[in-house]
């Protein structure tokens, strides 16, 4: 029996071979995302790994030499530059990653997208920073990703023992910084939006023109085929079309490997080697595509199992019951309850928001055909043409097929919706400041209590600096547990743009940085007077240095280097007001990015999946649309029919999972941080606009068929 199914698969005639190679194809476009998806997560493991090189734990034992490391964040042009003072304690000292060998005084590594920025730039925008002999580039073993800005600078024990965060290593462990169990949180559910329609992409194929099949099977029962020889013939002519298409597959993700890493779907490319397959991932796809489809095959064939007669019971299904939202409803109360009980912990603030989105999830999946059919009645009430009124009344009948080809659009939408929904809302609370605003050319260093002394000569080197408005100190409030402000300043040296004294005061309680948290600089600002007197002021330690520019890059960048050069001990480098944010809001629209692949990604698969299933309607429906064109009825009528059952419930899906998922975006973000959610951009909506308007085009580029399969030669032979 299996020869005997390879020779319907293959030598079937035109309408057999046609069928082997839309499953075939369908088969491997969805393969071929699949394999990207499990490469994409093997990717994000390799990317944490190599994170952990350059942020190691601090491992001791074994007879290994001490390596003093200290790892701080400097930033150029609003890019983080990851610096690491390294200083050897003996010839067994552990060597940094991508280094051929731990750097001596005076000498550093530098990566490959730092030395372009060394060579672009005046040194004293940036390679001041780093005085002494390059000797050598940092391999990609050591680096995050290709752009990464790294620098590895050598030093002696004394020097580097005395720099911030500074711990002695014996190995330089691999183990990731971020909790496994979190980041496979995150990617299970990105991995969840795609895979679900792809799933359903590849069931839909399997079963393409499945009635005709299930006909074909039934009078090979009245000849005398068993069940089981049926059931051979059946997964033979699925699997055969699946292998196939998973070969292709294959070859389609390593032909598009190298382009697919480039972009930083998590805020930064991978490298293409990151984009790997282990064995595992090879053979659950090799061997998982294939088997589902048989599967799929056998599923198709459940009436024929019945008798050689199942194929003519064919009945209204049962009508969905409205129970189907009660898993919804529950979700949202679980939402709504979190925002009065919020638990302390990170594991029990997961244990009450991931139930709730879970639970919207399965009941999206399952009220589905509940709400098609709703929907479809509806349509049906107020209908006036009858093309709208026979689809509508089609689609009420059997709401389960009409939704089975468009959940996934329904899930992947829910999700990024979400995913989409947080990130905007965070961004706009916590970004960067506005580019012009006053704040965006302040630069300041925060000193820690044991910081050496600060130059004299520091605040004249800077002020000397082309675009430098003024240079300050902002030392530190003797009585800041009781007072407004952590610092000191004096009057005269406020600029009128962030303020001014209290009426008298010669000496205000000021921010660190003249601007208070999560505030903008403001020239009617009026800080509170202080009780230390001028005289005293000089002898307190400094707590910050504050250099306001004009806003251009290069006074910026010069003023950042002045202060790192004379004071190389910093705990967190001289910063501008957003570099930080800027940083974190650059890893939030990474993860942005891949919500809108999944949702383009979705809707493609979504569109696919339509068009395949259009198909297979068409086929198995030729006679009764043959007969409707005996009648009288227009071709334009049947092609209104086809695209309405396709049409309406996808256009309807979007709207609710698309509400749903702002909806929770908006429960989540009161309950965890106290934010309103901040409606996307509007780049969201045209993306998601223009993804079913593809959708739509594909399904109307198969109502050409109709004409064709419909003749009257069709009523006449079947």
């Amino acid at each position: 029996m299996i020869g005997f199914g390879l020779r319907l698969a293959v030598a079937g005639g035109r309408e057999a071979l046609t069928r082997l190679l839309v499953i075939a194809a369908a088969v491997a476009i969805g393969s071929g995302l699949l394999l990207t998806t499990l490469a994409g997560v093997n990717a994000v493991n390799a990317q944490l790994t190599r994170y952990a090189s350059v942020y190691p734990n601090a491992l001791t034992g074994g007879d290994a030499d001490p390596l003093w490391w200290s790892t701080r964040e400097d930033y150029f042009h609003g890019k983080q530059i990851i610096r690491i003072d390294v200083a050897a304690t003996g010839p067994d000292a552990p060597t940094p990653t991508g280094v051929p060998s731990t750097p001596g005084p005076g000498e550093y590594y530098a990566s490959p997208a730092l030395r372009k920025l060394l060579a672009a730039h005046p040194a004293d925008q940036l390679a001041d920073r780093y005085p002494g002999r390059d000797i050598g580039t940092v391999g990609p073993a050591g680096l995050t990703s290709p752009d990464t800005l790294l620098v590895i600078r050598g030093g002696t024990p004394d020097e580097v023992a005395t720099l911030p965060l500074a711990r002695q290593l014996t190995t330089v462990g691999d183990t990731p910084a971020l909790p496994e169990t979190t980041v496979n949180l995150i990617l299970s559910v990105i991995a969840g939006g795609l895979l679900f329609p792809l799933l359903i992409f590849v069931g839909t194929a399997t079963r393409l023109n499945a009635a005709r099949r299930e006909q074909r099977f039934a009078a090979m029962r009245l000849v005398g085929a068993t069940p089981k020889q049926i059931s051979v013939v059946a997964a033979v002519e699925a699997t055969t079309a699946a292998v196939v298409g998973t070969a292709v597959g294959f070859g389609l993700f390593y032909a598009f490997r190298g382009p697919m890493a480039g972009i930083p779907f998590t805020g930064m490319p991978f490298f293409p080697n990151d984009m790997s397959l282990g064995v595992l991932d090879t053979l659950l796809v090799a061997l998982g595509v294939p088997a589902g489809a048989a599967v799929a095959a056998q599923v198709s064939l459940r009436r024929v199992r019945i008798s050689p007669l199942g194929v003519t019971r064919r009945v209204t299904p049962r009508a969905p019951r409205a129970y189907r939202l009660i898993p919804i409803l529950l979700g949202v109360a679980v939402l709504f309850f979190a925002i009065g009980f919020r638990p302390p912990t990170s594991d029990g603030q997961a244990a009450v928001f991931l139930p709730g989105l879970l639970l919207i999830m399965a009941g999206l999946i399952l009220a589905g055909p509940w709400l098609t059919m709703v929907g479809a009645r509806v349509v049906a009430r107020f209908a006036n043409r009858p093309a709208t009124l026979i689809a509508a009344r089609r689609l009420a009948d059997n709401p389960k097929a009409g939704f089975r080809a468009i959940s996934g659009i329904m899930l992947a939408l829910f999700v990024t919706s979400v995913a989409v929904g947080v990130i905007t809302t965070i961004v706009a609370n916590r970004g960067p400041a506005p580019v012009g605003s006053t704040e965006a050319g302040q630069v300041s260093l925060y000193l820690p209590e044991d910081a050496p002394a600060t130059p004299d000569s520091l605040f004249t080197d800077l002020r000397s600096i082309t675009g430098v408005r003024s240079a300050f100190a902002v030392r530190e409030n003797p009585d800041w547990m009781s007072a407004s402000e952590p610092g000191l300043i004096a009057c005269a040296e406020i600029p009128s743009a962030y303020g001014r004294c209290a009426e008298g005061a010669t000496v205000a309680e000021v921010a660190t940085g003249l601007i208070p948290f999560r505030e903008s600089a403001s020239s009617t600002r009026v800080w509170p007077a202080a009780s230390v007197p001028l005289g005293e002021l000089q002898q307190l330690p400094v707590m910050s240095i504050v250099v306001d520019t004009d806003g251009s890059a290069a006074t910026i960048e010069r003023s950042r280097t002045a202060l790192e050069t004379a004071l190389p001990a910093f705990r967190v480098a001289p910063n501008v007001p957003g570099d930080f944010e800027s940083e974190f809001a650059n890893t939030l629209r990474g993860w942005e990015q891949l919500a809108n692949v999944i949702i383009i990604a979705s809707l493609a698969l979504g569109g696919c999946s339509l068009a395949v299933s259009v198909i297979g309607g068409l086929t198995e429906r030729r006679r009764p649309f043959s007969l409707l064109r005996l009648s009288g009825a227009p071709v334009r009528v049947l092609r209104r029919v086809v695209a309405l059952e396709s049409a309406v419930p996808m256009l309807a899906v979007a709207a609710v999972a698309i509400g749903m998922g702002l909806l929770a975006a908006h429960l989540f973000l009161r309950a965890q941080m106290g934010y309103t959610l901040i409606a996307p951009e509007p780049r969201f909506y045209v993306i998601v606009v223009v993804g079913l308007a593809a959708c739509l085009g594909v399904i109307a580029s198969t109502l050409p068929l109709l004409e064709r399969i419909t003749g009257p030669e069709t009523a006449r032979s079947e």
